[in-house]
Formats: C-alpha cells, sequence, structure tokens
C-alpha cells in the first residue's frame, strides 16, 4: 500500500524560502489570499485618497483665483470674491480633512485585521509543518518568520501604505491641475522626473534582492543569539563564551553588510530623487517666466504652479523611501508565505475522521516502510499486530528505528509506503482529536512550558480540577515528592521546565500522560530520567496505568523489557525477533540475546 510520502512531503516541507523567487506583484496576491480583509472597500478607500488628495490642491487653487480675479481683477481689487473664495476654501479644506480620516481609519482597521489573520494562520501553520522541517529550520529562523517579518509587513501597511495611498493620489490630482494650467510646465515636471520613472523597475529588483537577503539575515542572527541563551549552561560549562561571541559577531556582521548594501541602492534612489526634483523646480521658474512674458501665463498661475510643483515633489521623494520599505516588507511577505504554502506533512481529516471507540487499542503496521528525505530507509517493510490490552517493548541498537516506531504509531509522522493502523482503521483517516483523546505519547524528555505544575499537567485534560490532579499523583505514588515541593501545584517549573531537575520534569510528564487517561500508551523509556529513589515507585504506578490498555515502550533498558508481555526486537529498520523475554533471552546467537548479554556486563561493572 503506497501513499503520499512523508519524505516528499517534507522534502518539499524544507524549502520554505522558495516564494522568495516571485515577484511582488505575485507577492501580493498571495498575501491578499490569505488576508482576505485587505481588499475589503479598497476601492471606497482609494477613492477617499483622491478626495483628500484634492486638500493639497485647495491653497493654489485660493491663491491663483485670489490673486487672478480677486485682487488683480479687472475693474479693481474685488474683496468680496476674495472673502468667499476663503470661506469656500476652508469648507473644502475641512470636507477633504475628514475624507482623510476615513481613508487613514479604513486603511489602519483593514490592514491590521488582515495581519491579524496572516499572523494567526502563520503561527497555526507553524504547528502543522513537517517535523524535519521544524527541526532542520533554525528556531530563531522560524520565530521571525512568524514575527518580526510580520511586524515588517504590518509597519509598511499601516504607515507606508498610507503614504502611498495619499502620494499616488496627491500625484495624479496634482498632475492633472497642472495640465490645466499649462501643459508645457507640466511637460517639464515630468521630464525631470523621466529617469527616475524609468529606473523604478531597475531599482524595484535590486531592492527586492537586496532586502531578502536582510530578512534571511535577520533570522540568522535571532537564532545565533537564542541558541546560546538557551544553552547557557552548556556554553559556561565548556568555556566558549569566546566562540559563541565571534559567532553572534559574524552574525552581527553579515547582517549589517546586508543592510548596508540594501541601503546603497535606497540612498541612489532618493539622491536620484533630489536632482529631479531640482531640475523640475528650475525648469519650472525659468519656462513659467517665459511663458508669462509670452502672456500665456498669469501671475496668479505662476504662483499656483509652483504650489503644485511642490505637491508634485514631495510624493515622489517619498515614494523612494516608500519603495525601499515596500521590498523590505515584501520580502518579509515572502518568508511568512513561504510557510504557509509548505504543505503540511500531516493533513486532519477533522469532523469527517474516524473516530475511536474508547477502550483498549490494537495495533497493526502493514508493510510499512519509512525513509528520511534522501536517506535510506529506517524502517523496512515492517508488518506486526499488536493486540489490545498487550504490554509490548520494542529495543534495539541506537540507530535501529525505535523512536521512529513511536513517531509512526502516534501519527507524528506518516509511513513512505504502507500504512499504521489503530482499531483497523489508517490513522491517516482518524480525525485528530479523537486521535490525541486515545493516543498519548510520553517522551524520552518530557517539555514543560514557563507555568505552574497544574497548568503543564492540565494539557493532558484541560478541565482537570486540582483534586483529579491530587488523585493522579497519588496513584502514580509521586503524592509525597509533589508535597514536598515548595507551592505544591502552584510551583512555577519556569522555561522549558528548568527550575526542575531532569526527573522532576519527567516526574510532571507522566502525570500528564496519567491524567489524559489513553488507550494506547506510548513510553520512549519514559523513566530513564528519574531517580533510582524513585524508579520503583514509578515503576509500580506505570504497572497500575498500563492495565486495561495497550501500551508500547521504546526501551533503551532492557529491565523495561523484562516486565514486558511481549519483546519486539528491531535491528537495521526490520524486526528480527519478537516473543516473551525469557524466550528470546534463550535463543543463542540473536539479536536480543546480545543486547541482553552486554547490557548484564554493563550493569555488572557499574
Amino acid at each position: 500500500m503506497s501513499t503520499t510520502t512523508t519524505a516528499a512531503t517534507a522534502t518539499s516541507g524544507t524549502r520554505m524560502d522558495t516564494g522568495e523567487d516571485i515577484g511582488a506583484i505575485a507577492t501580493i496576491r498571495l498575501g491578499m489570499k490569505y488576508s482576505p480583509e485587505l481588499r475589503e472597500g479598497i476601492g471606497t478607500t482609494f477613492l477617499l485618497a483622491i478626495i483628500a488628495s484634492c486638500g493639497q490642491i485647495v491653497v493654489p487653487i485660493a491663491v491663483q483665483q485670489t490673486l487672478d480675479r480677486g485682487l488683480n481683477a479687472p475693474g479693481g481689487p474685488r474683496f468680496d470674491y476674495v472673502a468667499w473664495m476663503g470661506v469656500a476654501a476652508a469648507v473644502a479644506i475641512g470636507l477633504t480633512g475628514w475624507a482623510s480620516y476615513l481613508m487613514t481609519n479604513r486603511l489602519f482597521t483593514t490592514s491590521e485585521n488582515g495581519l491579524a489573520t496572516l499572523r494567526t494562520k502563520a503561527f497555526r501553520h507553524v504547528h502543522d509543518l513537517p517535523l524535519l522541517t521544524q527541526n532542520t529550520e533554525r528556531r530563531g529562523a522560524l520565530v521571525s518568520r512568524v514575527t518580526s517579518d510580520v511586524d515588517q509587513v504590518s509597519q509598511f501597511l499601516v504607515f507606508g501604505g498610507l503614504i502611498f495611498v495619499v502620494s499616488i493620489g496627491q500625484i495624479l490630482v496634482a498632475t492633472v491641475l497642472m495640465l490645466v494650467y499649462s501643459w508645457q510646465l507640466a511637460a517639464v515636471v515630468w521630464l525631470c522626473f523621466a529617469p527616475l520613472f524609468l529606473s523604478i523597475r531597475w531599482f524595484q529588483k535590486k531592492l527586492s534582492a537586496a532586502y531578502t537577503v536582510v530578512r534571511h539575515q535577520v533570522g540568522v542572527l535571532l537564532g545565533a543569539i537564542s541558541e546560546p541563551v538557551v544553552g547557557a549552561a552548556v556554553v559556561r560549562s565548556y568555556g566558549v563564551e569566546d566562540r559563541t561571541q565571534a559567532r553572534i559577531d559574524t552574525a552581527i556582521q553579515d547582517w549589517q553588510n546586508a543592510y548596508t548594501h540594501a541601503q546603497t541602492y535606497t540612498v541612489t534612489s532618493f539622491s536620484l530623487g533630489g536632482i529631479s526634483a531640482g531640475l523640475a523646480n528650475a525648469g519650472v521658474i525659468v519656462v513659467g517666466v517665459l511663458l508669462g512674458f509670452a502672456g500665456d501665463m498669469t501671475p496668479g498661475k505662476v504662483l499656483a504652479f509652483a504650489f503644485l510643483v511642490t505637491l508634485f515633489v514631495g510624493p515622489v521623494q517619498m515614494g523612494t523611501q516608500i519603495l525601499t520599505d515596500a521590498q523590505n516588507a515584501i520580502a518579509s511577505w515572502r518568508r511568512v508565505l513561504g510557510i504557509l504554502e509548505t504543505p503540511a506533512d500531516l493533513v486532519d481529516p477533522g469532523p469527517d475522521g474516524e473516530q475511536l471507540p474508547r477502550g483498549p487499542i490494537d495495533v497493526r503496521f502493514a508493510d510499512v516502510t519509512f525513509a528520511y528525505p534522501e536517506g535510506p530507509p529506517v524502517l523496512r517493510d515492517v508488518d506486526l499486530a499488536i493486540d489490545a490490552g498487550t504490554r509490548v517493548a520494542i529495543v534495539g541498537e541506537t540507530g535501529s528505528g525505535k523512536s521512529t516506531f513511536a513517531k509512526l504509531l502516534t501519527r507524528l509522522m506518516d509511513p513512505v509506503e504502507g500504512a499504521v493502523l489503530l482499531d483497523g482503521v489508517d490513522v491517516r483517516r482518524i480525525d485528530a482529536r479523537s486521535l490525541r483523546r486515545s493516543v498519548v505519547l510520553v517522551p524520552q524528555e518530557g517539555f514543560l512550558f514557563d507555568d505552574t505544575i497544574a497548568a503543564n499537567v492540565r494539557y493532558g485534560k484541560l478541565d482537570a480540577t486540582e483534586d483529579e490532579i491530587r488523585a493522579s499523583a497519588v496513584e502514580l505514588g509521586i503524592d509525597d515528592w509533589l508535597a514536598g515541593l515548595p507551592r505544591g501545584l502552584d510551583t512555577q517549573v519556569g522555561q522549558r521546565g528548568e527550575s526542575l531537575s531532569a526527573g522532576e520534569r519527567q516526574l510532571v510528564a507522566l502525570l500528564r500522560a496519567h491524567l489524559a487517561d489513553p488507550d494506547l500508551l506510548v513510553l520512549d523509556e519514559a523513566t530513564s530520567a528519574v531517580d533510582p529513589a524513585l524508579e520503583m515507585q514509578i515503576g509500580r504506578a506505570l504497572e497500575r496505568l498500563m492495565q486495561s490498555r495497550t501500551s508500547v515502550t521504546i526501551a533503551h533498558r532492557l529491565s523495561t523489557a523484562e516486565s514486558a508481555d511481549e519483546v519486539i526486537v528491531v535491528d537495521k529498520g526490520r524486526v528480527v525477533q519478537r516473543g516473551p523475554h525469557a524466550e528470546l533471552v534463550t535463543q543463542a546467537g540473536s539479536v536480543y540475546s546480545g543486547l541482553h548479554a552486554s547490557w548484564i556486563a554493563q550493569h555488572s561493572q557499574a
């Protein structure tokens, strides 16, 4: 039985940067697909932007009309006309100001709503990424994609987007009015800015490539800084502070170089805009005076045109900075979209999926093969069945495929070929909520969140009361340990549980699993980190815990296998032996007898 391979999916999952090859327009379109709120009322917002921009030309028009038809009227100054013009200008400015308020409010609201959706989808999708992608991607780089990269997009859409919309409207309105006053002067202005406009596409490509590198280096920098913080104890224990600092310094220098390189294009485009603005102002003055002497321009129009040139030049020069911010934001947007476009390797069938009945689960591996991307098979043609209610131990040398067995069983990964069946149902067809309710994995090192013991334990049962938690602790035989903590269930475990010892962290993980009350319990040698003094207590508790349910233990110590109903021996990705411990240990020359003899020798020396 073949399926879409996890390996292929994981391989595609590692290509999260492929989105960086798409163009700016394609990026914006894809971004709006994931954030449809950004499209809401965009036509109305743009119309309000044009109306708001009209407020910028009210003053030039009022100056021209007041000068030409009021103060310089043929029959003498018309002060009533000047007064009415002032009132009209005030009303127009008030209306356009209200339009500006509405436009700004709409732009802020739609941008933040759209980006809240993008951020939520990105955070959720991170949990659906293939485990291989999560393990191979630098944690700092992955975090930067869903935090600082989204922030960069937010900053541009809220502020840069506002300036962009207003600037476009202002350029359009100023151009129309310049054409009304003098097409010759309008042509002079546009000719002066032609080199800048013609080079925008070139600058856009260069800035896009440069800021893609910048955003990548931000992720590298965050990774270089965060890893030594998490591994501070290792850094200090081995005295590698200088080496660690050198790595951080290199990351900072690489980011600085990338950012400086990107800024050279920004400076160049801004300087070109300044030169164009200077030429436009000079050209308008020279040509305007000549047209005035020829009788084609009134003094009011010349003065109004000077205002219009300023209104035109301002947003064009601002556009060079907007172009920089836009490319930075688009590079960030691509990185976030790269996550969202990475296919999830574990597709949840949702409510349409099968529901597992409560009670002990029987397990079947039907011709299962698994391989990591571009690697040899880790498990080969595994075909076995585990009866409901059986306690099974999986043993084998390091690298034999034991942990992969557990990940496939709990559907943290899917097989390349074959199927894993629970109660006769392919795990890929089981509703994820039902699967997680019935199947629980206790890893070798239980992860704890920065919260209280009670909060961490409740991940097993979110609505559990303190009495239920204490009852579970009593059944596990760790109530004395819990009572001996300074604040009991309210004890803070610290980040990653570092306020507790390794053994104590594992006790919390076991308590969490017990509270979950699973039908299939998968233990990755869950007691390996527990102090010897507690091991016997927990061993007795686990005996009670494994009653009336199916349990599979990835055994790193053969003492665990001795107490199992059945032992499955894995060697080089294949199941080579199966049966009770007492039977397997007597098979001379077998893999299991060799493992057992080696284990006995090690403990005898100890």
